[in-house]
């Protein structure tokens, strides 16, 4: 996995499918467009806000009717106007709040004659007598207003219907449903900040295997005039993380086409139907923009196998796959468009959607090896300052089994910690810190008593201490007793080279090492704790597949028998019954608990020949809370080196 030189991706562009008014190169809007109708509304809310700020209440400050009488008998009113309970008016010179001392009533006032004033004439007389100025307004809707309620109204809600129903003449363009059917892939245009192989480091096999996929779409005249087709789907499967999309997009901006973008899941609704008319509309946009390049990201949301849930399957899922399985078969010779897809779950795809025809090619891209993250880290280190004590080949060394995306996290926690001690530059011990937070989880602040310290001590320690000295284990790279994560200790094992191969020999030492821990509180406290929880799941989880899937069980034989929790579909699980007997699932087991209790003992039995060992390094733990390589060297001396035997050494 890589990255691009800036972490920015190209600005997406809407196509004018995805948008009824139109895309971006100034094309006029389709038929049906909302212009009008939204400029009709816009006026009829001028038009409303225009009547309310007319309304008699709004004018002026509002006060009570006895201030208003009282004014009036202080002649400080100068003009008023009825509009039926309600009296406007002006003031000759604005007087004091009576309610709000800070708040300056305006020139202007209204108020409400309570109920029974209004037929008194007592308040006429009041104002004649004041000779203060009197009109009056009539409150009743004048013809007018009769016309536009019985006239305009209807007839905007006859157009509104009649809109509604034009739009949905046309279920796949812009019915009412329109944008809810419409494919929401995003559209990403070549532009002069694009993603090339360049940008990306390492996997330089699968970027080989794209490559023809580049050339068809730049040259498709080469490959039809020999009578070649190029594969119409590409899958791109592998562990999360590894730059599966990156990979996609750089092959866009290699073949400078568009690059359409959206994800399995974006297809699936509560409505039946939808996700199928999001593919029908997707590869029909793709079509009409070819040579382009049409990517699906997590496609085991939508392409899981049909028929396998619990009561048949979710039925709107695999009539979007249908839908996907008819679309790539539609596809002629002469069509340039190349559908690329991404999963890390390729063992839960249909079949249907990978025979030939479909998905012809399947892309594997697995975590990289020591060049590649050294190049994945250099490319990510590029605006890092680094210190001169970092060693980018050390760290790629110390990464094994790291994704590109688990080594740009560790960069970035590298700069992170740097900036958190003001520093400058990243140093060796930023990139030490950050790589403890990422294996081992961030350090916990929890107090410990004495012997909970104790025992964590000689736990980690047992650990240690057997992983140092059995050949078959990897090399302790630290230890310690610091809460970090779920933890209360971690013994960190740092293998010194790639291993995609490891014999049975091997492996029992590593139900050794799992088991030390649980050993060395045996022996030590005379007692189990709880504390070996997980090395008891892993190691048991280990010796089932050495048993059952590995066939290094000299009872049960060469023989693979799956297990149940293997399938993810219940469904599936429920109707298909296990393939050996109840027999054989009790040999299985004793098996297991055999090869647990031979480690169980061997462990018990090395701690002891190496006791004084066990105490010295637990308490250097209890010390330091801390041990590194050289600490270990330094307390039981340098750790063997003679390969642990295979099989075939035997």
């Amino acid at each position: 996995m890589g990255s691009t030189p800036n972490d920015e991706q190209p600005t997406p562009k809407p196509d004018k499918r995805n948008h009824p008014g139109g895309d971006d190169n100034g094309d006029a809007p389709r038929p049906g467009s909302s212009g009008p109708w939204l400029l009709v509304l816009v006026i009829m809310v001028i038009v409303g806000l225009w009547l309310i700020s007319q309304s008699p209440t709004n004018t002026g400050s509002h006060v009570r009717y006895d201030f208003f009488v009282n004014q009036v008998n202080q002649d400080n009113v100068k003009e008023v106007k009825f509009f039926g309970d309600v009296i406007t008016g002006k003031w000759k010179k604005i007087p004091e709040n009576p309610d709000d001392d800070e708040k300056e009533l305006k020139d202007q006032f209204n108020t409400r004659v309570p109920p029974g004033a209004n037929a008194d004439s007592n308040l006429v007389q009041l104002l004649q007598s004041k000779g203060i100025s009197i009109d009056a307004e009539k409150v009743d809707p004048g013809l007018g207003t009769h016309l536009i309620f019985w006239l305009i109204g209807p007839l905007l809600i006859i157009g509104f219907i009649w809109f509604m129903m034009r739009r949905s003449a046309d279920p796949m363009g812009s019915g009412m449903l329109g944008n809810f059917t419409r494919s929401p892939a995003k559209r990403f245009r070549p532009s002069d900040q694009k993603t090339t192989f360049n940008d990306v480091a390492a996997m330089e096999q699968a970027k080989a295997e794209l490559q023809e996929v580049v050339e068809f779409l730049k040259y498709p005249e080469k490959f039809q005039k020999l009578g070649a087709t190029i594969p119409k789907g590409v899958l791109l499967k592998g562990p999360p993380g590894t730059g599966k999309t990156l990979l996609a997009r750089a092959t866009a901006g290699e073949a400078g086409v568009p690059f359409y973008s959206i994800n399995g899941s974006e297809f699936i609704q509560m409505f039946v139907g939808v996700g199928a008319s999001r593919v029908r509309d997707l590869f029909r946009t793709a079509k009409e923009n070819s040579p382009c390049i049409l990517f699906i990201d997590e496609i085991d949301a939508v392409g899981r196998i049909r028929g396998a849930g619990l009561g048949g399957g979710h039925d709107e899922r695999e009539q979007t796959l249908n839908q996907i399985l008819s679309e790539m078969d539609g596809f002629q010779q002469n069509e340039t468009v190349i559908v690329l897809a991404a999963t890390n779950r390729d063992d839960v795809l249909d079949p249907a959607l990978l025979r030939p025809g479909r998905f012809d090619r399947h892309v594997t891209i697995d975590r990289p090896t020591r060049e590649g993250r050294l190049g994945i880290l250099k490319v990510h280190c590029r605006k890092v300052p680094l210190s001169d004590d970092v060693d980018l080949n050390e760290v790629a060394a110390s990464t094994i089994g790291f994704s590109g995306a688990d080594l740009k996290n560790l960069v970035n926690e590298s700069a992170l910690n740097a900036t958190r001690n003001d520093k400058n530059v990243v140093g060796k011990d930023d990139f030490e810190a950050a790589r403890d937070k990422v294996i081992m989880g961030p350090r916990r602040e929890e107090i410990l008593n004495e012997h909970e310290r104790e025992m964590t001590a000689y736990h980690e320690s047992g650990h240690a201490l057997l992983g140092w000295i059995l050949p078959g284990a990897d090399p302790v790279h630290k230890v310690t007793i610091i809460p970090r994560g779920r933890a209360l200790g971690v013994t960190q094992f740092q293998p010194e080279e790639e291993r995609y191969h490891i014999g049975e020999r091997r492996l029992h030492d590593q139900l050794v090492v799992l088991l030390a821990g649980r050993a060395a509180e045996k022996i030590v406290f005379d007692e189990y704790s709880a504390g070996a929880e997980d090395d008891l799941n892993r190691a048991t989880g280990l010796a089932r597949r050495m048993v059952a899937h590995w066939g290094m069980s000299d009872v049960i034989g060469p023989v693979a028998f799956r297990q149940g929790e293997d399938h993810p579909f219940l469904g599936k699980e429920i109707h298909e019954h296990r393939e050996f007997s109840e027999a054989t699932a009790y040999t299985i087991d004793q098996e297991v608990q055999r090869f647990l209790h031979e480690a169980s003992d061997r462990a018990i039995e090395l701690i002891h020949q190496r006791r004084d060992d066990l105490d010295a390094m637990a308490k250097a733990l209890l010390e330091k809370e801390s041990l590194d390589k050289d600490d270990l060297v330094e307390l039981i001396g340098e750790r063997e080196r003679t390969p642990a035997k295979t099989g075939h050494e035997a």
